[in-house]
């Protein structure tokens, strides 16, 4: 007795079992993880879609490359911060803000992330300039604005301290020193950062 036409493939099943944003969510989840095992280079549809136990098909009908797959997935699983911190001293808010950051950096998603920031090329890297800097940087620098503004109203920070300058730093030695060093962000780097480089830039001028 023939028994094949009762014997579906497990991907293609598993498929028919979960639709629209079910599905969606499964395949981006199945990239981030594919991202953080075999990086930006090792990452296949192929794969991707195995790893979601659907059909190659059902990937590509959605994301046409894995660039929009990843950018899609990237945005979608990125943990934010919502609230800045406020524990009474613009040193402790920084330092809790920092450490929320890196939590975000050492996430799945934001370890696809510095996966696909380490590995990618210059033409790839343009695909997710929206990703980074509207995902992490911006937000980033927004809550710093916050921590800042606080500071100033209880007199810990200088007011000409609220510019661009102030509020780019920490972004981008975070950025830097995960790109460009391959640095892991102890406790100890990020008070060092905070004491040598911020509160210095932050404080009041003495007269």
């Amino acid at each position: 007795m023939d028994t094949s036409r009762w014997t579906a493939d497990p991907a293609r099943t598993a498929s028919l079992r979960r639709r629209g944003v079910v599905l969606e969510r499964a395949i981006m989840d199945a990239a981030l993880e594919q991202l953080g095992a075999v990086g930006w280079k090792g990452l296949t549809m192929e794969g991707v879609a195995a790893g979601a136990q659907t059909g190659k098909a059902a990937v590509y009908r959605r994301w046409p490359s894995k660039e929009d797959l990843v950018a899609d997935a990237l945005v979608a699983g990125l943990p934010r911060v919502e609230t800045a911190p406020d524990l009474g001293s613009v040193r402790e808010d920084l330092l809790a803000l920092c450490r929320a950051v890196r939590e975000i950096m050492y996430s799945p998603p934001g370890v696809a992330l510095r996966a696909v920031i380490h590995e990618c090329d210059d033409v790839q890297a343009e695909r997710f300039q929206d990703v980074i800097v509207g995902g992490v940087i911006e937000p980033t620098v927004t809550l710093l604005r916050d921590v800042v503004m606080r500071g100033i109203e209880r007199g810990e920070v200088r007011s000409d301290a609220a510019n661009s300058y102030v509020f780019d730093a920490i972004p981008a030695m975070m950025m830097y020193r995960s790109k460009v060093c391959g640095s892991e962000w102890s406790d100890q780097d990020l008070e060092e950062m905070i004491d040598r480089l911020m509160l210095p830039l932050l404080r009041p001028h003495r007269v």
